[in-house]
């Protein structure tokens, strides 16, 4: 889950993963997607370029929604 804010500057980053991250995986370069979205500080630059989805990750260990429901709880 990427930050609504950045950690230090408090910038609004989080609307911009999604057309990030589609960018990025369609081939296009970090550095041009990062600048056409307007993320010009080396802060917000190095949440996008670093975060990695833990959650999916995680997720492929749960063995069922009974046990999903438990660890939210």
């Amino acid at each position: 889950m990427i930050p609504v804010r950045c950690f230090t500057c408090g910038k609004v980053i989080g609307d911009k993963w999604e057309a990030f991250k589609k960018r990025v995986s369609e081939g296009e370069e970090t550095k041009k997607v990062l600048d056409d979205l307007s993320i010009e500080r080396y802060c917000c630059r190095r949440i996008f370029i670093s975060h990695v989805e833990v959650m999916e990750e995680l997720l492929k260990y749960v063995k069922n929604s009974k046990n999903t429901k438990n660890m939210i709880t």
